[in-house]
């Protein structure tokens, strides 16, 4: 007999991108076509300075420890580099290094949460911002994000958090917003840290996608004046530098709070590769017009898909303002088909022709308050966008498939029609 597994990890929730992920490439192991729009990586190359450097950099033997919180010549390029580009107030010492940025959420939490505090997450949210607040016994408090409002967060959800949670500890805020695409705008900012400032409250600031802002400039809480202190903010060269598979990030924050993660990186992971590191210092130095440039491609995606969606009755997107995913509503569809925004999903994957099928995420997949739409990656090539929303527009037709889906896949039946007030 094994040993009892603990209440926690039988408790874990995982994202469920990398579970669809894996259906579709048995699918196509299988031989079916699929596109894949339901993972949030890139489809291009990554940058030229950073292969280059990488590769370099195993000539040279770049291949055995370092300090935990990360290379010194790292730690200063990234530190001028959300100075210049974000203005957030950094120095070397500011900064930490690991692989990717979802690691931070851990560390964060850790470095700030006691069992019982509350932690106020506005949904549809990140999935894995779950488990790693419940690591720690704490409380995650959602607050639900409005498709009218543009899905930005508002400052009394914040002041009722404050006021009626009996042990608020933590705020965690994505901008750019997976899954929706909505941004916190800087005058947003400024009101929350007016808010927040001085108080006892740690902000987690996720900012994965501060280059894919389609509409103006990215900014930081951690560039409010005084709030560096309060606050992590993450980043990844997984979308600006198309580096997902070298899994390399970074957090900005306080000095003091540096050092403690810096300890939970040594404790936990040793260090990032150095390699990496000096990859991604390369792209930082010297792979911003390349970066940009492939921006402006994935707007030409955003653009692509939302525009065609749109066209399809029953789905409702907004105008793109950030990241490389589209979030439609189809709450309509879903009423008339009387299936779940997952089972729809899963559907146009699995159920809607034995040759082909079309990868993406119910809304579901984000918490109870993305029921009712849909998230498109925009990580495929442009032709392979316009076959799918052909794709897409007929197969919400066929409903003797949908039928026969939802008989063989039940638990995708609609309880109760989704309401839109």
């Amino acid at each position: 007999m094994s040993p009892t597994i603990s209440q926690f990890a039988q408790s874990l929730t995982v994202e469920t991108a990398f579970t669809v992920l894996a259906m579709a490439k048995a699918l196509k192991a299988e031989g079916k076509d699929v596109v894949e729009l339901e993972i949030g990586d890139s489809p291009f190359e990554s940058t030229a300075s950073a292969k280059a450097t990488g590769i370099e950099a195993i000539n040279q033997n770049e291949s055995h420890y370092c300090p935990s919180p990360g290379l010194p010549s790292f730690r200063k390029a990234a530190a001028k580099f959300v100075r210049d580009e974000f203005n957030i107030p950094a120095e070397a010492e500011n900064i930490v290094v690991a692989p990717g940025a979802k690691v931070f959420e851990q560390y964060f939490c850790e470095a700030f949460l006691n069992p019982g505090d509350g932690v106020l997450v506005f949904s549809p949210h990140f999935p894995t911002y779950q488990p790693n607040i419940e690591r720690r016994g704490a409380r995650m408090v959602l607050a639900p994000l409005q498709q009218t409002n543009e899905f930005r967060s508002e400052i009394a959800q914040i002041e009722e958090f404050l006021k009626k949670d009996p042990q608020p500890k933590a705020i965690f805020l994505n901008s750019p917003h997976n899954p929706t695409g909505g941004v916190t705008t800087e005058e947003d900012l400024k009101q929350i840290a007016e808010l927040l400032r001085g108080k006892d409250i740690a902000i987690f600031s996720d900012e994965p996608y501060c280059h894919m802002i389609w509409d103006g400039d990215h900014h930081s809480i951690a560039a409010q004046p005084g709030m560096l202190d309060q606050s992590v903010a993450a980043y990844t060269f997984s979308k600006s530098y198309s580096m997902s598979g070298w899994r390399l990030g970074f957090a900005v924050a306080s000095k003091e709070v540096a050092d403690y993660i810096g300890k939970m990186i040594n404790t936990s992971l040793s260090c990032t590769p150095p390699l990496v590191q000096l990859a991604g210092q390369a792209a930082l130095e010297r792979d911003t017009a390349e970066r940009d440039a492939v921006m402006q491609k994935f707007r030409e995606k955003v653009v692509l898909l939302t525009e065609g969606l749109n066209k399809i009755d029953g789905f409702n997107s907004l105008d793109p303002l950030a990241t490389f995913y589209v979030f439609p509503n189809v709450m309509d569809v879903c009423n008339r088909l009387n299936i779940t925004s997952h089972g729809l999903a899963l559907y146009l994957l699995e159920g809607a022709d034995d040759k082909f099928g079309v990868a993406c995420l119910g809304g579901e997949c984000f918490g109870e308050a993305g029921a009712g739409f849909l998230r498109f990656s925009c990580a495929e090539p442009n032709d392979r966008l316009e076959q799918a929303l052909e794709f897409i527009a007929d197969a919400v037709t066929r409903e003797d498939r949908i039928q026969s889906y939802l008989e063989s896949h039940p638990k995708h039946k609609l309880k109760k029609p989704y309401s839109q007030e």
